[in-house]
């Protein structure tokens, strides 16, 4: 049984309340390690040897910022077998998407930072022959990075690596229910020679750790992406105190299929789209939008391959799905099926949890569903269930769908399929999310800002933006004359 350590000023420490919580393995439902249950007291030593880091670490070099991540982008890397299979075994995804996505998305979060510092530049504004205007740029001093259990690693390290990049010291807290490779990652940074209090990683719930992060005086700024309720209380907390937000929420996606269509290009990205990492993404595309003179033979060719995805055991290189995170979660699903029944809805594959043979027997195992016959108005199609499970609507007109797609409190992102260009530039134009996907889906350039609108959240995150959230400008005016 593996115990869990906090990762403070440079230490791998045991918290202070000497309580831990159980940490489950969703492919069997049993408690494979323990996980810190810290409180207050670890976040206050945390952010002092934060606060005492940054001293030295907001003046260190950019160039010798960006060589401490870049080794650990290459231990990551170097590290990729062991953390994909940590990221299995605490999360229910498969080894193989973990491999392909989670560590490697990770490594590229701190080789894009630790190289795009060395090119982030300042402003400048030339009043004529009277004065010069230049903007300086200054981390602001602790950052608070909250981060959640669907993507672990790549969300977690897609935080810290530009608040560390920029200047910053970190207090963070991976969630409680997929801490193993925030854990390992703690090891990694020892290895790669990142001094002592720069990153200090707490492990524990969020109405603990979450909650005194957001609240401690000296932490001025927070970065926070999971739940919309959760983002809600952060900002009634912090806001008052004048933090500094960035909140990436919940989604509720509309994928908008037209006629005129790559059809088979569109088949088969609406499948990944829909069930990639047990559709425990808040990009996937839940809602289903097919232009009424394809919709029979969209469900004629959808659902079989739907019921072909092989949900098993996530070490087996085969299984397309595997465990959704918890039990809790699953049967959080379960219930949103049976709320689209109770709506009107049917279930045209899927619905149910799967028992799987031998150790996986306990495991929290759920079919890819698919529900039609249901109001675009409906709780079914209004609320993010955060699962394998997406509901298909025909349509007639670019007007009607567009009023479909936009009337949930969700805008995060969308996903459009058409070869009228004219029309694809219309309706992205019109659709009130923060990213639309033309034809393809997670295409991810790193340089693009990330986030939503309405209550996907507040700010964004990639790219440069990243930088300019995690440093305060300062204008400097030097008259001339």
């Amino acid at each position: 049984m593996q115990t869990i350590k906090n990762y403070i000023n440079g230490e791998l420490i045991a918290p202070i309340g000497k309580q831990y919580i159980d940490n489950y393995n969703p492919s069997n439902g049993k408690v494979y390690s323990l996980i810190p249950d810290s409180d207050e007291r670890d976040v206050e030593i945390a952010t002092k040897a934060a606060l005492k880091a940054f001293t030295t670490w907001s003046i260190t070099s950019k160039t010798e910022r960006s060589r401490i991540l870049m080794r650990i982008s290459e231990l990551i890397s170097e590290n990729l077998e062991r953390l994909a299979i940590a990221e299995s075994m605490d999360n229910g995804k498969p080894v193989a998407l973990a491999k392909l996505v989670d560590i490697p998305r990770a490594a590229s979060n701190f080789h894009f930072y630790a190289t795009g510092i060395l090119h982030y530049s300042a402003e400048s504004h030339s009043m004529e022959d009277t004065a010069i205007n230049y903007t300086l740029r200054s981390p602001v001093g602790v950052a608070g990075c909250i981060s959640p259990w669907n993507l672990p690693l790549y969300l977690f390290t897609w935080k810290i690596a530009p608040a560390l990049a920029s200047g910053n010291c970190v207090v963070a807290k991976p969630s409680e229910i997929t801490p193993m490779t925030a854990y390992l990652l703690s090891e990694l940074c020892i290895e790669a020679g990142l001094p002592k209090g720069v990153l200090n990683i707490v492990h524990g719930y969020g109405h603990k750790v979450g909650a005194a992060i957001s609240s401690h005086p000296s932490i001025p700024l927070i970065s926070f992406t999971g739940g919309t309720k959760t983002g809600a209380e952060i900002a009634r907390v912090a806001a008052p105190m004048f933090k500094k937000l960035s909140l990436e929420l919940g989604g509720k996606n509309p994928n908008i299929i037209f006629a005129d269509c790559d059809y088979e290009h569109m088949l088969k990205t609406t499948l990944n789209s829909s069930f990639s990492n047990q559709g425990q993404i808040c990009l996937c595309g839940s809602r289903i939008f097919i232009e009424r003179s394809m919709y029979e033979k969209f469900k004629k060719d959808f659902i079989p391959l739907v019921n072909k995805i092989k949900v098993g055991d996530p070490s087996d290189k085969d299984s397309r799905m595997g465990a959704v995170v918890s039990k809790p979660h699953m049967e959080k699903v379960l219930s949103y099926i049976e709320l689209a029944k109770e709506e009107g809805g049917k279930v045209l594959c899927g619905g149910t949890q799967l028992k799987l043979e031998g150790e996986l027997a306990d495991g929290y195992y759920l079919a890819p569903t698919v529900i039609e016959e249901l109001n675009y108005n409906c709780r079914t199609n209004q609320e993010e269930i955060f699962g394998p499970v997406v509901t298909i609507m025909p349509f007639d007109t670019e007007e009607e769908v567009l009023m479909y797609a936009n009337s949930t409190q969700y805008g995060l992102a969308s996903i459009l399929w058409t070869e009228n260009l004219t029309r694809a530039h219309r309706i992205a134009n019109n659709l009130h999310t923060g990213i639309v996907w033309i034809n393809c889906w997670l295409l991810r350039d790193l340089r693009t800002p990330f986030g939503g609108v309405k209550s996907s959240g507040v700010g964004r995150e990639g790219g440069f933006e990243a930088f300019d959230f995690f440093t305060e400008p300062k204008n400097v005016c030097i008259k001339l004359k």
